[in-house]
């Protein structure tokens, strides 16, 4: 049977733990990395409720995009979710590993090349790279395989990234040809997003001001936190099934986004 580290190692063989950002805490959370995997469950997020699934459903470790401790714990007594989801895991003997801003920072088999790849963009590069090679930065930018008018990109926002709603900025009469797009709060992105060229920015987790930013260059597109990362589970279940074959990879049932959108 192969070990946590086992499972770890791999990981961090396609996402290195030393490309998270500063402010992150991706890496093994909870659990001894001795101990022999019985199942692993993947989900954007870990909670009490993923703890569970993983439980009944013969999981021994959760493999999450999230971290669900990002500060110091200085006491564990259940007073918030956090707290409880790790005493929960504590309980049911579950490990938690997150892979979080490192598989952001990827060029491959990264969470902005899934969310690429659901739009149907080639020519991908990153956005912002990080080194001469180009394997490491933020974002993503490609090609649709044929421009689109703008209302029609929108239309496929929502069909492809499941988006109930799609906030964007007023539309600039462009076709939409060139896409970049950033998983998660990417607005830090957008100049990088001009400079290449590109019609429509996809990110999520802009607020009301930034918007202005877009100056009518481009279209931003916030198509919701959850929604632009919501297929990394299936990367992150796809990526150990090829590689491991002695216990059963899961994606978790459950939606955990803690948003709700009311639209009449």
């Amino acid at each position: 049977m192969a070990t946590i580290k086992e499972v770890t190692d791999y990981l961090e063989g396609i996402a290195p733990g030393h490309l998270q950002e500063s402010y992150d805490n991706a890496g093994l959370i909870v659990g001894d990395p001795r101990t022999e995997v019985t199942g692993v469950l993947t989900s954007l997020d870990c909670t009490e409720e993923i703890i569970q699934e993983a439980a009944a459903r013969g999981c021994n470790v959760v493999v999450a995009h999230h971290p669900i401790v990002f500060r110091g714990l200085k006491r564990l007594n259940g007073a918030n979710y956090v707290e409880r989801t790790v005493i929960e895991a504590i309980r049911r003997d579950i490990a938690i590993y997150a892979i979080h801003t490192n598989l952001d920072n990827v060029r491959y088999q990264g969470v902005n090349e899934r969310i690429a790849e659901r739009l149907g963009l080639s020519e991908l590069r990153l956005l912002r790279a990080k080194n001469e090679e180009g394997t490491v930065g933020s974002g993503m930018v490609g090609r649709l395989p044929l421009p689109l008018a703008e209302a029609d990109f929108l239309a496929l926002l929502r069909q492809r990234l499941h988006a109930p709603v799609v906030r964007h900025t007023p539309l600039t009469g462009q076709k939409i040809e060139t896409v970049a797009v950033a998983g998660g709060a990417g607005g830090f992105l957008l100049a990088d997003a001009k400079a290449a060229g590109a019609q429509a920015f996809v990110t999520a987790d802009y607020k009301y001001h930034e918007f202005f930013d877009a100056e009518g260059e481009i279209v931003i597109c916030d198509v919701g936190h959850y929604e632009s990362e919501q297929f990394t589970t299936q990367l992150l279940a796809e990526l150990l099934t090829k590689e491991f074959t002695t216990f059963a990879v899961l994606s978790t049932e459950r939606n955990t986004n803690p948003v709700r959108y009311y639209v009449g």
